[in-house]
């Protein structure tokens, strides 16, 4: 049974990359969202790195791969920022692996389940993300639930524009 060959993936369509592509978008993700806050005084209204994630979740359609990228995107960020360790891993996570689960049960090639599944995920992780400060970690987080909408709305354009760039780095069968 052919269960890595060409013809599988083709008939899935699950997609490859250079291992350049793996190695430099989730670091230029997470080096444009640690820079971008401090040029726009604090306002951030991406999350590149969850942008990444769903991505390349999405499109390998595998919910570990997911995971385990939302997981090391997150805990990279939190790392780069003055938020508690492993908040962001933990959102980026489910995250990834619910990306997956999406990618591997309906056609991840149509813009507007992109664009919805950016925008829900982006809430999801604003969602997970204060329920873990704020009960979890019982600490006092301000919080604004238009800043998150627009954040969410902010995310889902940005991964309209990236998306479609990441697509033409594919490998060719």
């Amino acid at each position: 049974m052919p269960v890595l060959g060409a013809d599988y993936r083709r008939d899935l369509g699950i997609r490859s990359y250079p291992m350049l592509v793996y190695a430099m978008v989730p670091l230029a993700a997470l080096l444009l969202q640690a820079w971008l806050p401090s040029m726009l005084r604090g306002h951030v209204w991406f999350d590149f790195p969850l942008v990444v994630t769903i991505y390349f979740a999405l499109l390998r359609r595998d919910p570990i791969q997911g995971t385990v990228m939302g997981g090391a995107m997150g805990i990279f960020e939190d790392a780069l920022t003055h938020h508690a360790i492993g908040v962001n891993g933990i959102a980026k996570t489910i995250a990834g692996f619910l990306a997956g689960s999406v990618g591997v049960r309906i056609d991840v090639e149509n813009h507007t389940i992109r664009l919805m599944l950016s925008f829900f995920l982006s809430l999801l992780c604003s969602t997970i993300y204060l329920f873990i400060y704020r009960v979890l970690l019982g600490l006092n987080l301000e919080w604004s639930w238009l800043a998150e909408l627009l954040k969410a709305v902010g995310t889902s354009l940005a991964a309209m524009v990236i998306f479609p760039l990441l697509d033409r780095t594919q490998l060719r069968d």
